[in-house]
């Protein structure tokens, strides 16, 4: 079975082709178009103005018919988060960054706001010790992330003299970052044409392009690929693309309900023009916690970032009734260094 999508009055710009034996389901066979629109960078004061049309001597490339309707329809719904602001700037990109990794955003807004009043500057954290870091972390969960982005603060602050670097590699090699997060600081905060490959932007381009309802567990090689076709050629579009789709999959395009009466790019949806075909793929893996070793970290760490001193064993021993899990909850902890162990049984959150 071949699905194709066609703009009028142009040549076929995506051709999707049934392959049963296929863990996909569903691949891209043929790619047609023309150029798109240019928009300007996501943290522009005014709605950028469009330029005339690429030259397409070449052929066109992937995803312009995707551009401008995803860019128009983030223009008018886009919410108004604090990092999307231009006062954020690069550091407060970065944090919300860190912090939103597997978290919603409303949970991640209080916290946000109280770390940019205390930390408005990378070196004004790394003054402080990596516990503290923690203890504001809250109930964010993940806290191994306040760690990473506590060591973040020191070397900006080392390296760089306090400023959140806008290369690339030099944000790649910060400690605790990886390429998702450089990307997305790079694209979101200097305006830099980078693939942004979060779960919300996977999810619009298995469904938009690659006609499947959801993308692999685990980023593939393939997905990369396809993100880096679908850029645009021009920086602050790319960086606006980037943002959009991020947007369309958290507000429309979303994991269980999806809404395609409100999608701008509906009608060139390869998976809604296939009939919306049921996730043929691994199975797709489910977030538990009750009674998890994540749920007793959690417990250990709440007591301890409520304390104003060490904690002794005992204190810790009352916040989950099975021995051999709580141990092994508290050896991860300090093996992660998010708790210290000091003599005479005491803990406390860490110093160094």
């Amino acid at each position: 079975m071949r699905v194709t999508l066609q703009a009028p009055g142009r040549a076929a710009l995506l051709s999707i082709v049934r392959y049963p034996a296929s863990p996909w389901g569903w691949r891209c066979a043929r790619i047609d178009g023309s150029a798109w629109h240019h928009r300007g960078a996501m943290n522009a004061p005014t709605k950028p103005s469009r330029t005339a049309p690429a030259d397409t001597a070449s052929g066109p490339p992937l995803g312009e018919n995707l551009h401008s309707p995803v860019i128009d329809w983030f223009d008018e719904n886009a919410r108004d988060l604090p990092w999307r602001r231009p006062e954020a700037g690069a550091w407060g990109v970065m944090v919300s960054e860190f912090m939103l990794q597997q978290t919603p955003v409303n949970r991640v807004l209080p916290v946000y706001e109280q770390w940019l009043a205390r930390w408005p500057r990378p070196a004004d954290l790394a003054k402080e010790a990596p516990g503290e870091a923690v203890r504001a972390w809250g109930r964010l969960g993940y806290p191994r992330r306040a760690l990473r982005l506590h060591g973040a603060a020191v070397a900006i602050t080392e390296r760089h003299g306090g400023d959140v670097p806008a290369d690339h590699a030099q944000l790649l090699a910060l400690p605790g970052i990886g390429e998702y997060t450089a990307a997305a600081v790079a694209s979101f905060a200097y305006g830099q044409r980078h693939p942004v490959l979060d779960t919300n932007v996977r999810r619009v381009f298995a469904r938009a392009v690659t006609g499947v309802q959801y993308p692999p567990n685990a980023t593939t090689a393939a997905e990369r690929k396809l993100a880096r076709a679908l850029l645009p050629e021009d920086e602050p579009t790319a960086a606006r693309w980037a943002a959009a789709s991020m947007e369309l999959g958290a507000l429309v395009c979303t994991a269980k309900s999806e809404s395609c009466h409100r999608c701008p790019i509906a009608a060139q949806c390869a998976w809604r023009l296939a009939g919306k075909p049921e996730h043929d793929g691994p199975p797709r893996r489910g977030q538990t916690y009750a009674g998890t070793d994540r749920q007793v970290r959690g417990r250990l760490l709440a007591v301890l970032r409520e304390a104003h001193g060490p904690v002794p064993q005992a204190a810790l021993d009352r916040v989950w009734h099975e021995p051999v899990q709580r141990a092994r909850a508290l050896d991860g902890l300090v093996a992660d260094g998010l708790v210290e162990p000091l003599a005479g049984g005491l803990y406390r959150l860490p110093l160094t």
